[in-house]
């Protein structure tokens, strides 16, 4: 796409715009007029060099379902109407999953609507109906179309041609030195893991760097990502009993390098002002649904994410909300700085300003909050622990008991229960800890919840130790040879050490191993062809036994971790080794 500043230039007479369809899919019972009378207040004092943009997460449309569509397009069509006749400096962004991950026809077909042709082309009529710019990322779902298209490859042509895109990153100059970019996941039935992992491959990677580099922020560029899921240490609200524990809730979350990679682009270029992400189909009221690059020392310590804002996005439709939040994000943004707001779609569209951010300079920003968190009962179950550090300012978290290490190296976690909260470093630099009595693994740098280790069906209820576990002529003396300490050990971790579950009733040690890559976290759910695949052998082992027989057969998977074809990881014990046999 060309480098250029996205002006919408009215053909018609007044701010008018209409949703033209397409007729095999839907036939909306509406269209949407709208003209500049409209005025909204804002924090900033606009001028000649403002843009909007509006940012749509998660779609998931389903064409016997368009009710709220409709309802949330009229919301943002007097939005953009208004601002095309302000400035003109307007564009829409989409976050991906653009379809329903289930048949939209049942009685006649199986086939996931998700990344077909048809989902692609209802979307691309959508998102192309409000008379200004689009541009739309691909998330997990959007390469889905596994019925129509047996490669990767081919469902991306698709995904590109639909909607009018040379490649599946996008920039666009939304206003002077004012980038939108955005790159998309391309990975679905080709995925080592879980094929829900949002995987941004190696070839945008370099073209993302490399766009950095050509518009730093001391030339005064202003840079606004739009990604599926958010970048590792981004510090938004995420789930624990699905994203985290699955594997999918990071940006190439399964490759501790590349998910890392995101998080040290932001420390480094500071031309990066705001990151927007979907995924999670989670509500904009909390106030962990924005997070700063900065924050008060008195509130705690340095959050080392550059100089990026980011910014967790909801849905439009009531159906695929988690929370009951129906939401889109607005940005309205000139040289002094940015606003986000929410349009509310369950509240007649009302614009709510959430977070004014000023440019202090070309690499420091203030933002400020513009409303405390609005939960309703039972949003802690979305708020997920994650561990701080502290600085020089400020102690560890009380969870953090990495310095109750015994001489002899031995770390004990007393009675694991549902309550218990720990979390302590490893020698090796892995961090490990518990959380609704889940052990989970921690990313070094930033803390954020990596994966599922051992869960709460064989952890509750046992002890934990840290114990070295390295050769013993290894362990390093301070009287050897000067220049000699370790020679013995090369090629070895300076210490090592294991795991264990100690079930004290039964006398029962459970060692957790390491995977091959030195990580602790479980990457246990396979990419979804292979789970489909298991699933039909199932099916017909289930038939087979039926046929002779046998209908009260039990049909179980054979061997390993892989004894589930579910796509979610939330049990990590064997039957009849760390839990009751089922059998």
């Amino acid at each position: 796409m060309k480098l250029g500043v996205a002006a919408f230039l009215l053909a018609a007479p007044a701010c008018v715009s209409a949703w033209v369809t397409n007729p095999k899919m839907v036939s909306p019972t509406s269209k949407y007029l709208s003209t500049c009378s409209a005025s909204f207040a804002t924090a900033l004092k606009m001028s000649s060099d403002q843009f909007t943009v509006g940012v749509l997460g998660d779609l998931h449309m389903d064409p016997r379902k368009m009710e709220d569509y409709e309802i949330g397009h009229g919301h943002w069509s007097k939005i953009f109407d208004e601002a095309k006749c302000d400035h003109g400096n307007v564009a829409l962004c989409c976050l991906g999953d653009l379809g329903e991950s289930k048949s939209v026809r049942p009685e006649e077909t199986s086939e996931l609507f998700a990344g077909t042709t048809d989902c692609h082309h209802l979307a691309a009529d959508f998102l192309g109906s409000f008379g200004v710019p689009y541009e739309v990322v691909g998330g997990n779902h959007d390469l889905e179309g596994i019925d129509e298209f047996s490669t990767d490859e081919a469902n991306i042509e698709l995904f590109l041609n639909a909607h009018g895109k040379p490649a599946p990153h996008f920039i666009r100059e939304i206003a002077d030195k004012t980038l939108l970019v955005g790159l998309s996941s391309t990975v679905f039935r080709s995925a080592k893991y879980t094929s829900h992992e949002v995987t941004i491959d190696d070839e945008q990677m370099a073209w993302f760097e490399q766009m950095l580099k050509d518009h730093p922020a001391n030339e005064g560029w202003k840079i606004f990502v739009f990604t599926h899921a958010p970048p590792n240490g981004s510090g938004l609200r995420v789930l624990q009993e699905n994203h985290v524990v699955n594997g999918c809730c990071w940006l190439n979350h399964s490759d501790d390098a590349k998910c890392r990679k995101f998080i040290e682009l932001v420390r480094e270029h500071r031309s990066i002002k705001a990151w927007f992400s979907g995924h999670f189909h989670l509500g904009q009221d909390y106030q962990d649904s924005i997070t700063f690059p900065t924050i008060d020392p008195k509130d705690g310590p340095y959050p080392n994410r550059g100089s990026c804002v980011f910014v967790q996005t909801s849905v439009m439709r009531s159906g695929t909300s988690r929370d009951g939040r129906q939401q889109s994000r607005l940005i309205r943004g000139n040289k002094d700085g940015f606003e986000i707001c929410t349009v509310d779609h369950k509240n007649d569209g009302k614009i709510r300003l959430d977070a004014t951010i000023t440019y202090r300079d070309d690499s420091h920003e203030v933002g400020v909050y513009a409303h405390e968190d609005e939960v309703l009962q039972d949003d802690k179950y979305f708020k997920v622990y994650q561990p701080s550090a502290g600085d020089e300012l400020h102690p560890p978290d009380d969870g953090y008991i990495g310095d109750q290490f015994t001489e002899d190296g031995t770390l004990v976690v007393e009675d694991v229960s549902m309550d218990t909260k720990a979390w302590w470093n490893m020698a090796c630099g892995r961090v490990v800890g518990m959380l609704n009595g889940n052990m989970i693994e921690y990313d070094p740098s930033t803390l954020a919840p990596l994966g599922l280790i051992v869960g709460a069906d064989e952890l509750v209820g046992k002890k934990i130790a840290v114990i070295d576990s390295g050769l013993e002529e290894c362990l390093v003396e301070n009287d050897a040879p000067e220049g000699m300490e370790g020679a013995e050990c090369e090629g070895m971790e300076a210490r090592e050490q294991a795991i264990l579950l100690i079930d004290q009733e039964s006398g029962a040690v459970t060692v957790v191993q390491p995977n091959e890559d030195g990580s602790y976290w479980r990457k246990i759910v396979r990419n979804k062809m292979i789970r489909m695949k298991e699933a039909r052998r199932i099916k017909a082992a289930k038939l087979f036994a039926a046929d002779n027989d046998m209908e009260d057969a039990n049909v179980v998977a054979s061997w390993g971790p892989y004894m589930t074809v579910s796509g979610t990881a939330k049990n990590t014990g064997v039957a009849g080794l760390t839990t009751a046999a089922k059998i």
